[in-house]
This record gives C-alpha cells, structure tokens and sequence, in this order.
C-alpha cells in the first residue's frame, strides 16, 4: 500500500500491521515507510518529501528508493505501527520514543535516528482562573495528542513530580484527554466545550494565542531548562543494520533538509504550506519558522532529562549512561545532549 500524506486510519493500521506479521521479514533495500504527525515540528521531513532528498541521496549511491509517506496522530499508534512492521521509521517526542527504546531493549531494540528540531510547546488555557499549575481542578480538561504517555503528557509528568513531588507525578493525567492537535486547536479557540486546556505545539499554539481569550500557562523549555529536542524519528536495528544505503540516504537527506531550511527560512515556509496542503498564512508561518525559540537541527538537545527523569519515576525501567545509548551512531558525531 502506498500512501500519499494520508492520515492513516486504525483500520488502515491494523491492516497494514496484520499483513506486516505474516510477511517474511524486513523490506529489501530501496524501500522506506515513514510516518509523521502534524504540525510544523515536522518541517525538515516536509523539506525531504518537497524535494525528494531521499531519492536524490540514494541515486548517489546507485540505489533507487521507494518512499512511501504517512500521517499518523499520537504517540501510541506510531509505535504499535513500528513494533508490528507496519512502518520501518516513525516520529514522536522524546518521551515515546525512551519508552519503545526502553521496553524493546534486548529484543528490537528501537533507537533514535534523528532529531526534528528543538521548540517549545506551551500549556495554554481559555480559563481566566488558571495561572499555573496549581490552578487546574477536576472540572479542566487538558488536550494532548496522546494522554498519559505522550510527550506533553511526560513533559508535564516531569513537571507535576517537581512541584507535588514524585508520587503524583500522574495527577494530571485524570483529567487529560487524548485528541489530536487541530481538533484540540478549534475547540479551544471556540471555547463553550469541556476542553479549555490544551498542551499544544506550533503551529497550532500560535494560532490559538492570536484568540484574546487564550493564555498561555507554562513552556516545556521552562520545564527542560532551555532549547530542547521536540520530534525525534526512530526505527528499529533491524531495519538499520538490514538497509545500510536506504537508511544513509535517508539520513543525509535529513541532514540536507537542516541546511535547506537554515539557508532559506521564506523558502522552506512555502514547502510546509505546499506539502501540507495548509491553509495558514504564509507571513504566519515564516513567522514561526524564524522565531528564534525554534531551530530546526538534527542534532538532539536536552533530551537526556527525559531519560533521567522517566526513570527515576519509574516509567522508564533501563537507566541510559548518555543520550548516546538510544541514537543509532550515525547521530553521534553531533554535539548532541
């Protein structure tokens, strides 16, 4: 099945797994499945499909490569796609990603590719009585992509063990309610529905300031300490040791995306409103694009915290000695963290 950016369904994934389970095993070289979320935190991968970086790279290698696109929403799908077969590199936050790394260690042993790039995600809240943290009751409703495991529901988790201490790092996840960016998007912006939280990500969370009803609670870069890895891609050993060329391709493709992007921020605005098909205005997206919060590298940063704190709560039961234990080694000639 070849997708063109569609968004796939649970019955498309469960399709898709059920026949990966009974094929013979890794796709031969020249073929690469990847699946992305939405959001301009996925520029660099929009930078490759707009101009066919991947197929580029591989030709220089002599190899003609097969890349098939997809759209997923949620942490928790994209890696149930990965483990069955369905997808050989999907994107999440850092926090999905430890915790496949984590759970497959031994076995398929997933690790991180690349970063997608460091930006902040804000907590926002159309409710005027929530300030902070300490605000939200049982009667708040917070959206995230993907509720309990999900990188703003960790990075919150993180946060909420700071300030009420490590037993009940999961107090908000009661009222925490997976739905996916731009549904969570249009109803906080609309207001008069249960949900008037929503940890959000660009470029949704700058959509949703422009509403005057809208503020904004706390940024995960205030909880991280500064800049930090959002996205990362990851995929499993066996699709990086049994497809050498298809996964350097796709690596320098990504690393070539990085300079495209940093060369020519107008530019690369116009190829995420191309292959997204996204109706934002242009100037809103360069805005976003060239906001010197974000910056678009490979290079992952921070994200050792999260590897250090998921276990120290607990979720993570394997303790990494560095970030470079959950990154393939083509990663690690960067001044990563």
């Amino acid at each position: 099945m070849t997708f063109k950016r569609p968004s796939l369904t649970l019955l498309a994934v469960s399709l898709a797994a059920a026949s990966a389970l009974l094929s013979p095993g890794a796709q031969a070289e020249g073929k690469i499945s990847i699946a992305q979320q939405f959001g301009i935190g996925y520029l660099i991968l929009d930078v490759v499909r707009d101009q066919h970086l991947i197929e580029k790279h591989g030709k220089e290698q002599g190899l003609d490569i097969e890349v098939e696109w997809n759209s997923i929403s949620g942490a928790t799908a994209m890696n149930e796609s990965l483990l069955a077969g369905a997808l050989d590199v999907v994107s999440a936050g850092v926090p999905p990603m430890l915790t496949l790394w984590d759970r497959t260690k031994g076995k398929q042993n997933v690790k991180a590719i690349a970063s997608l790039g460091s930006m902040p995600n804000y907590l926002l809240t159309n409710n005027p009585n929530v300030k902070t943290l300490k605000d939200f009751t049982e009667k708040d409703r917070i959206a995230v992509p993907a509720a309990g495991v999900g990188f703003q529901s960790r990075t919150l988790q993180i946060e909420t063990a700071k300030q009420f201490g490590a037993a009940n790092y999961k107090k908000f996840d009661d009222i925490s309610i997976s739905l996916a960016h731009p549904d969570a998007t249009a109803a906080l912006i609309a207001g008069g529905s249960e949900i008037n939280s929503h940890f959000s990500s660009p470029p949704f969370q700058y959509q949703e300031l422009l509403n005057p009803n809208v503020h904004k609670v706390l940024s995960s870069y205030d909880i991280l300490g500064g800049q930090a890895t959002f996205n990362v891609l990851y995929t499993t050993q066996k699709f990086h040791d049994e497809n050498p060329k298809t996964y350097k391709a796709f690596y320098d493709a990504l690393a070539e995306a990085e300079k495209i992007i940093k060369a020519d921020k107008p530019a690369a605005a116009k190829a995420y409103i191309r292959v997204e098909q996204s109706k934002l205005p242009l100037d809103l997206v360069e805005k976003i694009v060239q906001d010197p919060e974000i910056d678009f590298t490979i290079v992952p940063q921070r994200t050792y915290i999260y590897a250090e704190k998921l276990q120290e709560l607990g979720v993570l039961k394997n303790k990494a000695a560095s970030w470079k234990d959950y990154f393939f080694e083509e990663a690690h000639g960067g001044n990563g963290s």
